[in-house]
């Protein structure tokens, strides 16, 4: 059954929509709704068509490459697309490229949101009144922009305990504290997109969302990269204690949310999207090495050499590596998901082990798309780590 607004059949433009969350919103409208798409995407390093193959000859799907810091590009799309809905999920998004080189960070970020919001508020502006009044520009952040929480071995539990509070979470009303050039740089977009609806009235939400995992993820992120390097009997490197905490967000539930806050969201608010799912980097790494050792055991694991048994290597653990800390890394992020709860009726229908469990799966079945979708420009080493 479609998501509709006033019984609309709606055109959304979906920014991003080749990258790892941008093409599971994709699939999700196609396949779940009966809406239409027009996937805007530059197709940088994380910006793959393979994860559209499913739904890339549909009629209701149309692709744009442009990037969203072309003015004139955009210009032509809103025009010829007439879309109703902007989802805008471009973005820069990794904390360790952002530390090696922040420039593209601001540029993506910063100035492409400044650029498609313009281009926005130019297109809407003009709209008939009718379709006016149902366009919205869903703006697509992350928890990071909040900086870190207190993490459980720095708080006095005795305190805690005494005054019956629990540890605190980020909600739509935590002050801004961005750690990394990525997080200031999702920061500043926040901050345009809430500007352009206070001052131009444009009809703006925003979403933070905590940490996403889950199928077609690009291997630079903790969760594929642990699966992929563990898998071929690589270093799988855990930053300092490995204690650092993050709230665990399946992507498709992340997409069903977005779609649901673009479509029934009330304008001008801030919905925090959240997995309930608080676990230590360690934690879940040693998840995944334990699946593996069920799914693709060592002994019958042809990818890895066969001196690896010879060096007691008797389950994924040993592949373990501590290395030196990220500049800056925050230590704990949770999210307070209680407002999409009660006033959309959201809630994941994945639990971390559930979710992790298919994740894994998924790429032991998909190693064609892991091997096609690295192009040379990234081949699994640290980034970050410059002085």
């Amino acid at each position: 059954m479609a998501l509709q607004i006033n019984n609309l059949i709606l055109k959304i433009l979906v920014t991003g929509g080749a990258g790892f969350i941008g093409s599971a919103v994709v699939r999700h409208l196609i396949n779940d709704t009966t809406h239409s798409v027009v996937n805007l995407d530059k197709l940088t390093y994380a910006g793959n068509l393979e994860s559209l193959k499913a739904i890339e000859n549909n009629e209701r799907y149309a692709f744009e490459q442009v990037d969203i810091c072309d003015a004139e590009e955009l210009k032509r799309v809103f025009e010829q697309h007439q879309p109703d809905i902007i989802m805008h999920l471009a973005a820069e998004s990794h904390v360790d490229r952002s530390i090696d080189g922040p420039g593209e960070f601001i540029q993506t970020n910063i100035v492409g949101t400044y650029t498609l919001l313009e281009q926005a508020r130019s297109y809407w502006t003009n709209l008939p009144a009718g379709k006016k009044e149902n366009f919205r520009f869903h703006h697509i952040s992350t928890d990071e922009v909040y900086g870190d929480l207190p993490h459980p071995d720095e708080i006095d539990h005795s305190k805690l305990k005494m005054n019956n509070s629990k540890l605190p979470l980020f909600t739509e009303q935590t002050a801004y504290a961005p750690s990394s050039p990525y997080s200031a740089s999702k920061a500043g977009s926040d901050h345009l997109v809430r500007a352009w609806q206070r001052t131009y009235g444009m009809p703006t939400l925003v979403t933070n969302c905590s940490n996403n995992y889950g199928p077609y993820h690009f291997p630079e992120k903790l969760v594929p990269l642990v699966i992929l390097n563990a898998f071929e009997g690589k270093p799988l490197p855990v930053f300092g204690k490995g204690n650092q905490i993050r709230d665990w967000l399946y992507v498709e539930d992340h997409a069903r949310a977005l779609v649901l806050v673009a479509t029934q969201g009330k304008i001008g608010e801030t919905y925090n999207i959240g997995g309930h799912n608080e676990k230590q980097n360690i934690e879940v790494v040693k998840t995944i090495c334990k699946i593996l050792d069920e799914l693709a055991p060592i002994a019958e694991n042809t990818n890895i050499r066969p001196e690896g048994s010879a060096l007691g290597m008797q389950n994924y653990e040993n592949l373990m590596t501590f290395v030196k800390d990220r500049p800056g890394h925050d230590m704990r992020y949770a999210i307070d998901a209680s407002k999409i709860q009660k006033e959309l009726g959201w809630t994941p229908q994945e639990t971390f082990d559930s979710g992790i469990r298919k994740t894994v799966q998924w790429y032991l079945d998909n190693q064609e798309w892991c091997k096609h979708v690295q192009d040379g420009s990234y081949q699994r080493e640290r980034l970050g780590s410059k002085s």
